[in-house]
């Protein structure tokens, strides 16, 4: 063996030993530290308790403080013995039930899926215990032929048939009908939990996600017809009282669509968070890549792509936005989006809003997000997602 032959054989191993990076070098690093302080801010802003917004006089949110946690446990230098990190993940089990459901007794989907999401990124013992019971527990929020009802609704209690709006979905509890941003973090915690796609929950989230497509194609209620927007929506019904009727609801309100025939009408408008919800969950529902859902969705997104604003919203539910974006992106698996590489430019976006003291500034007030621990969190797992540590 010569001496270059042992050379170029060293270095071909070496690189194939090396990570390859989501992203430059430059950007990798300034996303780095920009994750940096944002976790300090974060310890910084923990309680005593080990959560975050603890109140002793009001039901909590544990769904934030696995949102923050899970954000510092994405970060390959950290892990559960972290101590911070450790007292967030024994908060966040204080709040589980003997069902396995993990909430303070108000918005019992949304706080179990997030919660259950984080238990998936630790491996101590009570952590792994938990999360068969509480993945259990919360499929059996989701609304079907077995459904019986959540602990914190009276909305609906007895089972669905497929043909039902609310079926395939899940709610907040209180509010009763299902929507799409519950299903995202209901389908993202049987991802994050690696249960199969062959799991009839899947199956029952795939019929709520294509009625609350804008995809005449494939969505069979009305106020889909003739609609090739490929976007999403936030829900079928507004409410119980409209079941009846099906006139879906969008965040964004309505827009005039020109239909296959020609004729221009009112519909609903798809918008930028929910649209990426919606792909994500898509993506994570193992559908093909040349899926008509999958591809009209790909379509909006190459079509609206921007990071200025919440397509459809503005400043509203920004930093969910980002969050949904940096995660269906990511699973998607492309880097260039309408010609720009969407890691390094959200990167470059959350450096403009990011503080001195490592939290992110918040630009409106809606959905919690002048709350900057909250969007801080939604912040630093975007960073991290960007990174490729997602």
């Amino acid at each position: 063996m010569t001496l270059r032959t042992a050379m170029t054989g060293l270095l071909t191993l070496a690189a194939a030993c090396t990570p390859v990076l989501a992203i430059d070098a430059e950007h990798h690093a300034r996303a780095r530290d920009m994750a940096d302080k944002a976790i300090a801010y974060l310890r910084s802003e923990q309680g005593p308790q080990g959560g975050w917004r603890h109140a002793d006089d009001r039901p909590n949110f544990p769904a934030v403080s696995a949102l923050a946690a899970t954000g510092m446990l994405l970060d390959p230098r950290l892990d559960e013995s972290d101590p911070d990190i450790a007292h967030a993940i024994d908060y966040v089990l204080s709040f589980r039930h003997p069902d396995g459901g993990i909430h303070d007794g108000v918005l019992t989907s949304y706080n179990t899926a997030i919660c259950l999401s984080m238990l998936s990124e630790v491996r101590t013992p009570e952590a792994i215990a938990a999360i068969g019971p509480t993945r259990e527990f919360l499929i059996s929020l989701q609304y079907n032929e077995g459904f019986s009802g959540a602990p914190d609704s009276e909305d609906l209690t007895e089972p669905v048939s497929p043909d039902h709006p609310y079926y395939g979905g899940v709610g907040y509890g209180h509010h009763g009908r299902p929507d799409l941003s519950n299903v995202g973090f209901f389908v993202q915690a049987l991802h994050d939990t690696g249960l199969s796609t062959e799991d009839d929950a899947y199956e029952r989230a795939l019929v709520f996600l294509s009625r609350v497509q804008m995809l005449d194609e494939t969505n069979d209620f009305d106020y889909a017809d003739g609609s090739t927007q490929g976007g999403f929506i936030y829900a079928t019904v507004p409410n119980r009282e409209s079941v009846e009727g099906v006139p879906g609801q969008s965040q964004a309100g309505e827009m005039d669509e020109t239909l296959d025939d020609g004729t221009v009408a009112s519909r609903l408008r798809s918008y930028g968070s929910m649209t990426y919800v919606g792909f994500k969950s898509l993506i994570y529902a193992d559908l093909a890549p040349d899926d008509p859902r999958v591809v009209a969705a790909r379509r909006w997104i190459e079509q609206n792509y921007t990071l200025n604003e919440n397509p459809g919203l503005g400043d509203q539910g920004r930093y969910y936005y980002y969050l949904s974006l940096a995660r269906a992106l990511d699973a998607w698996g492309e880097n260039e989006i309408a010609g720009t590489d969407w890691r390094e430019a959200l990167i470059d976006e959350l450096a403009s809003l990011q503080s001195e003291s490592g939290a992110f500034t918040p630009v409106n007030d809606r959905w919690m997000e002048s709350d900057p621990v909250l969007i801080t969190a939604y912040a630093l797992i975007a960073l991290q997602v960007a990174m490729g540590n997602g």
